[in-house]
Protein backbone atom coordinates (compact mmCIF):
# COMPACT_ATOMS: atom_id res chain seq x y z
CA UNK A 1 0.00 0.00 0.00
CA UNK A 2 1.45 3.39 -1.01
CA UNK A 3 0.87 6.58 0.92
CA UNK A 4 0.31 9.46 -1.51
CA UNK A 5 1.84 12.09 0.80
CA UNK A 6 5.06 10.10 1.15
CA UNK A 7 4.64 9.49 4.90
CA UNK A 8 4.00 5.91 6.04
CA UNK A 9 2.51 5.40 9.48
CA UNK A 10 4.34 2.39 10.90
CA UNK A 11 1.29 1.29 12.88
CA UNK A 12 -0.69 1.01 9.66
CA UNK A 13 2.00 -1.14 8.08
CA UNK A 14 2.40 -3.96 10.57
CA UNK A 15 4.43 -2.53 13.47
CA UNK A 16 2.70 -2.99 16.83
CA UNK A 17 4.78 -0.72 19.09
CA UNK A 18 3.49 -2.61 22.12
CA UNK A 19 6.87 -3.64 23.55
CA UNK A 20 5.98 -7.33 23.18
CA UNK A 21 5.62 -8.05 19.46
CA UNK A 22 8.87 -8.40 17.53
CA UNK A 23 8.56 -5.45 15.15
CA UNK A 24 11.78 -6.15 13.25
CA UNK A 25 10.25 -8.26 10.44
CA UNK A 26 7.53 -5.67 9.82
CA UNK A 27 10.07 -2.84 9.88
CA UNK A 28 12.34 -4.64 7.41
CA UNK A 29 9.44 -5.34 5.07
CA UNK A 30 8.27 -1.72 5.24
CA UNK A 31 11.78 -0.37 4.57
CA UNK A 32 12.02 -2.63 1.51
CA UNK A 33 8.60 -1.54 0.25
CA UNK A 34 9.30 2.16 0.76
CA UNK A 35 12.81 1.81 -0.64
CA UNK A 36 11.45 0.20 -3.80
CA UNK A 37 8.99 3.07 -4.22
CA UNK A 38 11.84 5.59 -3.83
CA UNK A 39 13.95 3.74 -6.38
CA UNK A 40 11.06 3.71 -8.84
CA UNK A 41 10.40 7.47 -8.92
CA UNK A 42 13.41 9.03 -7.21
CA UNK A 43 11.31 10.63 -4.47
CA UNK A 44 12.37 10.22 -0.84
CA UNK A 45 9.79 9.09 1.70
CA UNK A 46 9.35 8.88 5.49
CA UNK A 47 8.34 6.14 7.90
CA UNK A 48 6.70 7.73 10.92
CA UNK A 49 6.63 5.75 14.17
CA UNK A 50 4.03 7.12 16.61
CA UNK A 51 4.66 6.89 20.36
CA UNK A 52 5.27 3.35 21.49
CA UNK A 53 7.88 0.74 22.39
CA UNK A 54 9.07 -1.06 19.27
CA UNK A 55 10.85 -4.31 20.07
CA UNK A 56 13.58 -5.12 17.53
CA UNK A 57 14.76 -8.68 18.14
CA UNK A 58 17.37 -11.04 16.73
CA UNK A 59 18.22 -9.18 13.48
CA UNK A 60 19.04 -5.72 12.21
CA UNK A 61 17.29 -4.04 9.32
CA UNK A 62 19.16 -3.43 6.07
CA UNK A 63 18.41 0.15 5.12
CA UNK A 64 17.42 1.57 1.74
CA UNK A 65 18.16 4.84 -0.01
CA UNK A 66 15.55 7.57 0.30
CA UNK A 67 13.91 6.08 3.40
CA UNK A 68 13.69 8.24 6.54
CA UNK A 69 12.71 7.06 10.00
CA UNK A 70 11.08 9.66 12.25
CA UNK A 71 9.52 9.22 15.67
CA UNK A 72 7.60 11.35 18.13
CA UNK A 73 10.63 12.14 20.32
CA UNK A 74 12.94 10.30 22.69
CA UNK A 75 10.96 8.67 25.47
CA UNK A 76 7.88 8.61 23.27
CA UNK A 77 9.14 6.49 20.37
CA UNK A 78 11.53 3.84 21.69
CA UNK A 79 13.31 1.09 19.77
CA UNK A 80 14.45 -1.64 22.17
CA UNK A 81 17.12 -3.91 20.69
CA UNK A 82 17.69 -7.49 21.90
CA UNK A 83 18.80 -10.90 20.65
CA UNK A 84 17.26 -13.60 22.89
CA UNK A 85 16.55 -15.90 19.97
CA UNK A 86 19.93 -15.38 18.33
CA UNK A 87 22.42 -14.84 21.17
CA UNK A 88 25.68 -13.15 20.25
CA UNK A 89 24.32 -11.75 16.99
CA UNK A 90 24.62 -8.01 16.45
CA UNK A 91 21.24 -6.27 16.27
CA UNK A 92 21.58 -2.68 15.06
CA UNK A 93 18.36 -0.83 14.41
CA UNK A 94 19.55 0.00 10.88
CA UNK A 95 22.69 -0.98 8.97
CA UNK A 96 24.17 -0.88 5.49
CA UNK A 97 27.87 -1.72 5.19
CA UNK A 98 30.60 -2.32 2.65
CA UNK A 99 31.43 -5.77 3.99
CA UNK A 100 27.88 -7.10 4.26
CA UNK A 101 25.99 -5.20 1.58
CA UNK A 102 28.59 -3.90 -0.86
CA UNK A 103 28.22 -0.26 0.19
CA UNK A 104 30.52 2.19 -1.56
CA UNK A 105 30.57 5.54 -3.36
CA UNK A 106 28.64 3.96 -6.24
CA UNK A 107 26.31 2.01 -3.96
CA UNK A 108 25.42 4.44 -1.21
CA UNK A 109 22.25 5.46 0.55
CA UNK A 110 21.02 9.02 0.10
CA UNK A 111 18.45 11.44 1.48
CA UNK A 112 17.75 9.61 4.72
CA UNK A 113 16.77 11.26 8.00
CA UNK A 114 16.81 9.52 11.37
CA UNK A 115 15.15 11.76 13.92
CA UNK A 116 13.19 12.04 17.15
CA UNK A 117 13.44 8.61 18.71
CA UNK A 118 15.31 6.54 21.29
CA UNK A 119 17.42 3.42 20.83
CA UNK A 120 17.91 1.19 23.88
CA UNK A 121 20.64 -1.38 23.26
CA UNK A 122 20.78 -2.87 26.75
CA UNK A 123 19.19 -6.15 25.68
CA UNK A 124 21.87 -7.14 23.15
CA UNK A 125 24.48 -9.67 24.25
CA UNK A 126 27.75 -9.93 22.32
CA UNK A 127 30.14 -12.67 23.36
CA UNK A 128 32.65 -12.35 21.87
CA UNK A 129 32.45 -8.60 21.45
CA UNK A 130 31.08 -7.61 18.04
CA UNK A 131 31.86 -4.16 16.66
CA UNK A 132 28.61 -4.32 14.63
CA UNK A 133 26.42 -4.38 17.77
CA UNK A 134 25.60 -0.69 17.33
CA UNK A 135 22.52 1.44 17.50
CA UNK A 136 22.92 2.71 13.92
CA UNK A 137 25.58 1.25 11.63
CA UNK A 138 25.40 2.84 8.17
CA UNK A 139 28.23 3.36 5.68
CA UNK A 140 28.41 5.61 2.62
CA UNK A 141 25.60 8.01 3.40
CA UNK A 142 24.93 11.01 1.17
CA UNK A 143 22.82 13.92 2.45
CA UNK A 144 22.04 12.17 5.71
CA UNK A 145 20.42 13.77 8.74
CA UNK A 146 20.77 12.30 12.22
CA UNK A 147 18.80 14.56 14.52
CA UNK A 148 17.49 14.55 18.10
CA UNK A 149 18.28 10.94 18.88
CA UNK A 150 18.83 9.34 22.29
CA UNK A 151 21.01 6.22 21.99
CA UNK A 152 22.11 4.35 25.08
CA UNK A 153 23.56 1.13 26.47
CA UNK A 154 24.56 -0.39 23.13
CA UNK A 155 27.13 -3.18 23.20
CA UNK A 156 29.34 -1.37 20.67
CA UNK A 157 29.10 2.21 19.33
CA UNK A 158 25.85 4.09 19.64
CA UNK A 159 25.90 6.01 16.39
CA UNK A 160 28.58 4.07 14.50
CA UNK A 161 28.26 5.39 10.96
CA UNK A 162 31.03 5.84 8.40
CA UNK A 163 31.67 7.95 5.31
CA UNK A 164 29.05 10.66 5.77
CA UNK A 165 28.98 13.13 2.89
CA UNK A 166 26.96 16.37 3.02
CA UNK A 167 25.63 15.11 6.33
CA UNK A 168 24.61 16.70 9.63
CA UNK A 169 24.63 14.95 13.01
CA UNK A 170 22.76 17.21 15.42
CA UNK A 171 21.42 16.89 18.94
CA UNK A 172 22.36 13.23 19.38
CA UNK A 173 22.67 12.06 23.00
CA UNK A 174 24.83 8.93 23.45
CA UNK A 175 25.03 7.45 26.96
CA UNK A 176 26.88 4.33 28.14
CA UNK A 177 27.47 2.99 24.64
CA UNK A 178 30.29 0.51 24.10
CA UNK A 179 29.30 -1.18 27.35
CA UNK A 180 30.90 -4.49 26.27
CA UNK A 181 34.06 -2.90 24.84
CA UNK A 182 37.07 -3.42 27.11
CA UNK A 183 38.24 0.09 26.28
CA UNK A 184 40.96 -1.07 23.90
CA UNK A 185 38.80 -2.77 21.25
CA UNK A 186 37.59 -1.03 18.11
CA UNK A 187 34.30 0.79 18.19
CA UNK A 188 32.67 1.27 21.56
CA UNK A 189 32.09 5.01 21.16
CA UNK A 190 29.11 7.24 21.67
CA UNK A 191 29.50 8.71 18.18
CA UNK A 192 32.10 6.84 16.12
CA UNK A 193 32.55 8.12 12.56
CA UNK A 194 34.78 6.33 10.07
CA UNK A 195 36.18 8.70 7.46
CA UNK A 196 38.01 8.71 4.14
CA UNK A 197 35.70 6.66 1.94
CA UNK A 198 34.57 9.61 -0.19
CA UNK A 199 38.09 10.85 -0.88
CA UNK A 200 39.93 13.98 0.21
CA UNK A 201 36.81 15.96 1.23
CA UNK A 202 33.97 14.76 3.46
CA UNK A 203 31.50 17.50 4.33
CA UNK A 204 30.25 16.57 7.79
CA UNK A 205 29.02 18.70 10.70
CA UNK A 206 28.54 17.27 14.20
CA UNK A 207 26.72 19.82 16.34
CA UNK A 208 25.08 20.04 19.74
CA UNK A 209 25.69 16.40 20.66
CA UNK A 210 26.21 14.93 24.13
CA UNK A 211 28.36 11.85 24.83
CA UNK A 212 28.62 10.58 28.41
CA UNK A 213 30.02 7.36 29.88
CA UNK A 214 30.91 5.66 26.60
CA UNK A 215 33.43 2.81 26.58
CA UNK A 216 36.08 4.33 24.33
CA UNK A 217 35.45 7.75 22.82
CA UNK A 218 32.67 10.22 23.30
CA UNK A 219 33.06 11.40 19.69
CA UNK A 220 35.77 10.17 17.34
CA UNK A 221 36.81 10.36 13.72
CA UNK A 222 38.88 7.48 12.38
CA UNK A 223 40.51 7.04 8.98
CA UNK A 224 39.44 3.58 7.79
CA UNK A 225 42.23 2.81 5.33
CA UNK A 226 45.85 3.85 5.83
CA UNK A 227 46.28 4.33 2.07
CA UNK A 228 43.41 6.83 1.84
CA UNK A 229 43.84 10.61 1.95
CA UNK A 230 42.87 12.07 5.34
CA UNK A 231 39.78 14.12 4.47
CA UNK A 232 39.05 17.78 5.07
CA UNK A 233 35.65 19.32 5.64
CA UNK A 234 34.67 18.00 9.10
CA UNK A 235 33.49 20.15 12.00
CA UNK A 236 32.55 19.33 15.60
CA UNK A 237 30.88 22.21 17.40
CA UNK A 238 28.92 22.87 20.60
CA UNK A 239 29.25 19.30 21.87
CA UNK A 240 29.65 17.89 25.38
CA UNK A 241 31.90 14.87 26.12
CA UNK A 242 32.12 13.56 29.69
CA UNK A 243 33.25 10.35 31.44
CA UNK A 244 34.39 8.64 28.25
CA UNK A 245 37.81 7.04 27.85
CA UNK A 246 38.65 9.87 25.43
CA UNK A 247 36.35 12.86 25.07
CA UNK A 248 36.78 13.88 21.43
CA UNK A 249 39.42 12.20 19.25
CA UNK A 250 40.99 12.89 15.86
CA UNK A 251 42.40 9.64 14.53
CA UNK A 252 43.03 10.56 10.94
CA UNK A 253 41.30 13.74 9.73
CA UNK A 254 42.92 16.68 7.95
CA UNK A 255 41.96 20.14 9.18
CA UNK A 256 39.30 19.06 11.68
CA UNK A 257 37.64 22.05 13.36
CA UNK A 258 36.54 21.56 16.99
CA UNK A 259 34.90 24.61 18.52
CA UNK A 260 32.90 25.62 21.59
CA UNK A 261 32.89 22.12 23.07
CA UNK A 262 33.04 20.96 26.69
CA UNK A 263 35.31 18.01 27.47
CA UNK A 264 35.30 17.12 31.16
CA UNK A 265 35.95 14.08 33.34
CA UNK A 266 37.22 11.85 30.54
CA UNK A 267 39.58 9.09 31.62
CA UNK A 268 42.60 9.38 29.28
CA UNK A 269 42.22 12.81 27.69
CA UNK A 270 39.63 15.45 27.03
CA UNK A 271 40.83 15.99 23.45
CA UNK A 272 43.06 13.43 21.74
CA UNK A 273 45.01 13.45 18.51
CA UNK A 274 46.89 10.20 17.91
CA UNK A 275 47.51 7.12 15.84
CA UNK A 276 45.46 4.92 18.17
CA UNK A 277 42.84 4.12 15.52
CA UNK A 278 42.65 0.89 13.56
CA UNK A 279 44.89 2.22 10.76
CA UNK A 280 47.39 3.93 13.07
CA UNK A 281 47.02 7.23 11.19
CA UNK A 282 46.80 10.37 13.36
CA UNK A 283 44.99 13.59 12.63
CA UNK A 284 46.84 16.62 11.39
CA UNK A 285 46.32 20.32 10.66
CA UNK A 286 43.25 20.74 12.85
CA UNK A 287 41.99 23.59 15.03
CA UNK A 288 40.65 23.34 18.59
CA UNK A 289 39.19 26.64 19.73
CA UNK A 290 36.94 28.09 22.38
CA UNK A 291 36.59 24.87 24.37
CA UNK A 292 36.49 24.06 28.09
CA UNK A 293 38.80 21.09 28.73
CA UNK A 294 38.57 20.56 32.46
CA UNK A 295 39.02 17.93 35.18
CA UNK A 296 39.88 15.06 32.88
CA UNK A 297 41.35 12.19 34.85
CA UNK A 298 44.70 12.24 33.03
CA UNK A 299 45.50 14.80 30.32
CA UNK A 300 43.50 17.75 29.07
CA UNK A 301 44.83 17.80 25.49
CA UNK A 302 46.90 14.80 24.37
CA UNK A 303 48.65 14.96 20.99
CA UNK A 304 50.53 11.93 19.75
CA UNK A 305 52.21 10.91 16.50
CA UNK A 306 50.80 13.74 14.44
CA UNK A 307 52.94 15.17 11.62
CA UNK A 308 51.76 18.49 12.96
CA UNK A 309 50.25 21.88 12.11
CA UNK A 310 47.58 21.61 14.78
CA UNK A 311 46.39 24.85 16.38
CA UNK A 312 45.02 24.90 19.94
CA UNK A 313 43.74 28.40 20.60
CA UNK A 314 41.57 30.27 23.06
CA UNK A 315 40.71 27.31 25.28
CA UNK A 316 40.45 26.82 29.03
CA UNK A 317 42.62 23.81 29.95
CA UNK A 318 42.34 23.31 33.69
CA UNK A 319 42.35 20.95 36.69
CA UNK A 320 43.32 17.87 34.70
CA UNK A 321 44.87 14.96 36.61
CA UNK A 322 48.18 14.94 34.80
CA UNK A 323 49.21 17.48 32.12
CA UNK A 324 47.20 20.33 30.68
CA UNK A 325 48.66 19.81 27.19
CA UNK A 326 50.97 16.93 26.26
CA UNK A 327 52.77 15.91 23.07
CA UNK A 328 54.13 12.39 22.75
CA UNK A 329 54.77 9.62 20.22
CA UNK A 330 53.71 6.00 20.34
CA UNK A 331 56.12 3.83 18.32
CA UNK A 332 54.65 1.74 15.51
CA UNK A 333 52.08 4.14 14.06
CA UNK A 334 51.81 5.13 10.43
CA UNK A 335 53.12 8.64 11.03
CA UNK A 336 56.31 7.81 12.92
CA UNK A 337 58.08 4.48 13.26
CA UNK A 338 59.98 5.63 16.34
CA UNK A 339 59.95 8.59 18.64
CA UNK A 340 63.74 8.67 18.62
CA UNK A 341 64.31 9.30 14.92
CA UNK A 342 64.97 12.75 13.52
CA UNK A 343 61.97 12.63 11.20
CA UNK A 344 59.58 11.92 14.08
CA UNK A 345 59.18 15.60 14.95
CA UNK A 346 55.74 17.13 14.60
CA UNK A 347 56.01 20.41 12.74
CA UNK A 348 54.23 23.71 13.10
CA UNK A 349 52.18 23.08 16.22
CA UNK A 350 50.60 26.23 17.72
CA UNK A 351 49.40 26.93 21.26
CA UNK A 352 47.88 30.40 21.21
CA UNK A 353 45.97 32.36 23.82
CA UNK A 354 44.97 29.48 26.08
CA UNK A 355 44.33 29.69 29.82
CA UNK A 356 46.18 26.70 31.31
CA UNK A 357 45.82 26.41 35.08
CA UNK A 358 45.70 24.15 38.13
CA UNK A 359 46.64 20.97 36.28
CA UNK A 360 48.16 18.28 38.48
CA UNK A 361 51.61 18.26 36.85
CA UNK A 362 53.04 20.42 34.04
CA UNK A 363 50.89 22.91 32.21
CA UNK A 364 52.53 22.05 28.86
CA UNK A 365 54.63 18.90 28.50
CA UNK A 366 56.63 18.08 25.35
CA UNK A 367 57.68 14.41 25.37
CA UNK A 368 58.35 14.01 21.64
CA UNK A 369 60.46 15.96 19.13
CA UNK A 370 58.88 19.12 17.75
CA UNK A 371 60.01 21.62 15.15
CA UNK A 372 58.92 25.15 14.25
CA UNK A 373 56.26 25.19 16.94
CA UNK A 374 54.82 28.34 18.55
CA UNK A 375 53.66 28.92 22.12
CA UNK A 376 52.18 32.42 22.04
CA UNK A 377 50.20 34.57 24.45
CA UNK A 378 49.14 31.84 26.87
CA UNK A 379 48.42 32.28 30.58
CA UNK A 380 50.05 29.33 32.33
CA UNK A 381 49.53 29.52 36.07
CA UNK A 382 49.27 27.56 39.30
CA UNK A 383 49.95 24.17 37.73
CA UNK A 384 51.67 21.34 39.60
CA UNK A 385 48.95 21.07 42.22
CA UNK A 386 49.94 17.44 42.89
CA UNK A 387 52.39 18.49 45.59
CA UNK A 388 51.26 16.54 48.69
CA UNK A 389 53.89 14.14 50.03
CA UNK A 390 53.49 10.37 49.97
CA UNK A 391 51.02 8.95 52.46
CA UNK A 392 49.98 5.58 53.77
CA UNK A 393 47.69 4.28 56.40
CA UNK A 394 45.22 1.66 57.53
CA UNK A 395 43.32 0.50 60.56
CA UNK A 396 40.28 1.88 62.35
CA UNK A 397 40.47 5.37 60.82
CA UNK A 398 40.27 4.10 57.21
CA UNK A 399 37.00 3.40 55.37
CA UNK A 400 36.05 2.93 51.72
CA UNK A 401 32.96 3.56 49.61
CA UNK A 402 32.31 3.05 45.91
CA UNK A 403 33.84 6.43 45.01
CA UNK A 404 35.88 7.54 48.02
CA UNK A 405 38.41 6.63 50.68
CA UNK A 406 38.48 8.33 54.07
CA UNK A 407 41.28 8.36 56.60
CA UNK A 408 39.96 10.24 59.63
CA UNK A 409 43.46 10.56 61.04
CA UNK A 410 44.93 12.19 57.90
CA UNK A 411 45.90 15.83 57.51
CA UNK A 412 46.34 16.03 53.76
CA UNK A 413 46.75 19.24 51.82
CA UNK A 414 43.40 19.77 50.04
CA UNK A 415 43.80 18.98 46.34
CA UNK A 416 47.41 17.90 46.77
CA UNK A 417 46.85 14.28 45.70
CA UNK A 418 45.11 15.12 42.41
CA UNK A 419 45.93 12.53 39.76
CA UNK A 420 47.79 10.14 42.05
CA UNK A 421 47.22 6.41 41.94
CA UNK A 422 45.86 5.05 45.20
CA UNK A 423 47.06 1.49 45.83
CA UNK A 424 45.00 -0.73 48.12
CA UNK A 425 46.37 -4.27 48.08
CA UNK A 426 45.96 -5.49 44.50
CA UNK A 427 43.45 -2.72 43.69
CA UNK A 428 44.25 0.70 42.29
CA UNK A 429 42.19 3.83 41.75
CA UNK A 430 42.94 7.34 40.49
CA UNK A 431 42.39 10.31 42.76
CA UNK A 432 40.27 13.12 41.31
CA UNK A 433 40.37 15.34 44.38
CA UNK A 434 40.81 15.38 48.11
CA UNK A 435 40.01 17.18 51.32
CA UNK A 436 42.13 16.91 54.47
CA UNK A 437 40.73 13.45 55.18
CA UNK A 438 38.88 12.15 52.10
CA UNK A 439 39.97 11.14 48.59
CA UNK A 440 37.45 11.16 45.73
CA UNK A 441 38.15 8.45 43.17
CA UNK A 442 37.51 8.07 39.45
CA UNK A 443 35.21 5.30 38.18
CA UNK A 444 37.25 2.28 37.13
CA UNK A 445 35.91 2.61 33.57
CA UNK A 446 33.60 4.99 31.71
CA UNK A 447 29.99 4.64 32.74
CA UNK A 448 30.85 2.78 35.94
CA UNK A 449 29.47 3.89 39.29
CA UNK A 450 32.40 2.63 41.36
CA UNK A 451 36.17 3.04 41.45
CA UNK A 452 36.50 -0.68 42.12
CA UNK A 453 35.90 -3.62 39.80
CA UNK A 454 34.33 -5.50 42.67
CA UNK A 455 33.20 -4.50 46.13
CA UNK A 456 35.05 -1.64 47.84
CA UNK A 457 37.94 -2.71 50.08
CA UNK A 458 37.02 -3.53 53.62
CA UNK A 459 37.33 -0.98 56.39
CA UNK A 460 40.87 -0.70 57.70
CA UNK A 461 42.56 -2.09 54.57
CA UNK A 462 46.01 -0.45 54.23
CA UNK A 463 46.56 2.04 51.41
CA UNK A 464 49.47 3.89 49.82
CA UNK A 465 49.82 7.17 47.91
CA UNK A 466 53.10 7.93 46.06
CA UNK A 467 55.37 10.96 46.21
CA UNK A 468 54.68 13.74 43.72
CA UNK A 469 57.27 14.67 41.07
CA UNK A 470 59.83 17.10 42.42
CA UNK A 471 59.57 19.46 39.44
CA UNK A 472 56.22 20.60 38.06
CA UNK A 473 56.69 23.35 35.49
CA UNK A 474 54.56 25.65 33.43
CA UNK A 475 56.32 24.44 30.26
CA UNK A 476 58.52 21.33 30.19
CA UNK A 477 60.68 20.40 27.20
CA UNK A 478 61.45 16.70 27.67
CA UNK A 479 62.39 16.15 24.00
CA UNK A 480 64.22 18.19 21.42
CA UNK A 481 62.44 21.37 20.40
CA UNK A 482 64.02 22.87 17.30
CA UNK A 483 63.20 26.38 16.07
CA UNK A 484 60.73 26.62 18.96
CA UNK A 485 59.07 29.97 19.60
CA UNK A 486 57.92 30.86 23.13
CA UNK A 487 56.66 34.43 23.04
CA UNK A 488 54.53 36.80 25.10
CA UNK A 489 53.35 34.20 27.63
CA UNK A 490 52.61 34.87 31.31
CA UNK A 491 53.87 31.86 33.26
CA UNK A 492 53.55 32.15 37.04
CA UNK A 493 52.22 30.82 40.30
CA UNK A 494 49.98 33.02 42.39
CA UNK A 495 49.19 30.49 45.10
CA UNK A 496 50.48 30.37 48.67
CA UNK A 497 52.24 28.03 48.94
CA UNK A 498 53.13 27.82 45.27
CA UNK A 499 52.79 24.58 43.34
CA UNK A 500 54.22 25.39 39.89
CA UNK A 501 57.90 25.05 40.70
CA UNK A 502 59.35 26.56 37.51
CA UNK A 503 58.13 28.53 34.56
CA UNK A 504 60.26 26.70 31.98
CA UNK A 505 62.13 23.43 32.45
CA UNK A 506 64.45 21.82 29.90
CA UNK A 507 65.12 18.29 31.14
CA UNK A 508 68.22 16.23 30.52
CA UNK A 509 66.30 14.41 27.78
CA UNK A 510 65.09 17.63 26.21
CA UNK A 511 66.58 20.56 24.38
CA UNK A 512 65.84 23.92 22.85
CA UNK A 513 67.80 24.42 19.63
CA UNK A 514 67.65 27.73 17.76
CA UNK A 515 64.66 28.77 19.83
CA UNK A 516 63.11 32.21 20.07
CA UNK A 517 62.18 32.83 23.69
CA UNK A 518 61.17 36.46 23.91
CA UNK A 519 58.85 38.84 25.77
CA UNK A 520 57.68 36.30 28.37
CA UNK A 521 56.92 37.05 32.03
CA UNK A 522 58.07 34.21 34.30
CA UNK A 523 58.12 36.09 37.57
CA UNK A 524 56.54 34.42 40.58
CA UNK A 525 57.05 30.67 40.19
CA UNK A 526 57.44 28.70 43.41
CA UNK A 527 61.14 27.82 43.02
CA UNK A 528 62.62 29.64 40.03
CA UNK A 529 61.74 31.05 36.64
CA UNK A 530 63.70 28.39 34.78
CA UNK A 531 65.61 25.16 35.22
CA UNK A 532 67.97 23.95 32.50
CA UNK A 533 69.28 20.40 33.00
CA UNK A 534 70.65 20.84 29.51
CA UNK A 535 71.28 24.32 28.23
CA UNK A 536 69.56 25.82 25.20
CA UNK A 537 71.57 26.02 21.97
CA UNK A 538 71.62 29.24 19.99
CA UNK A 539 68.53 31.19 19.08
CA UNK A 540 67.24 34.39 20.65
CA UNK A 541 66.51 34.93 24.34
CA UNK A 542 65.43 38.49 25.06
CA UNK A 543 63.12 40.65 27.18
CA UNK A 544 61.97 37.79 29.42
CA UNK A 545 61.03 39.02 32.87
CA UNK A 546 62.92 37.22 35.66
CA UNK A 547 64.92 35.15 33.12
CA UNK A 548 68.60 35.93 32.52
CA UNK A 549 69.91 35.24 29.05
CA UNK A 550 71.35 31.69 29.03
CA UNK A 551 75.12 31.50 28.86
Amino acid sequence: MNDPDGVYNAREHGLAGDGVTNDQPALAALVDRVGAACAADGRARTIHCPPGVYSIRDAGTVWRSGVSLVGAGAGATRFVLSNPGNPGTAVPLAFFTALQHGAGPGNHIADCTFADFEIDGSGVSADPYDVLAKGLGLQYVLRGRFRDLYIHDTAASGLGCDFLQDTVVQGVIALRCGRLDTGTQIGGAGLGIGIGGWGGVERLTISGCTAVGNGTNGIFLELQNAAWTPPRGIRITNCHAEDNRYGISDWGAEGLVVSACVMIGNHEAGFDVSGLGTTGVPGRGGIVTGCVIDANIRDGVSVGNTPGRYTVTGNRISRNGRYGYREYNTPGTSAFASASTADSASVGMVLDGNDIWCNALDGIRIDSPVADATVLGNRIRDNGVQRAPAAEGGGPSVTYTATAMTDASARWEPGGHLGKILTVGADMAIVTGNTATELTLAPWRPGATSAWRGEPPGAGTPYRLPEPPEIRAGITLNAEARDYTIRANRIWDGGRPGTQTHGLWITGSGGCVSGRVVDNDLEGNAVAATRFDIGPEGGEWARNRDVPRPA
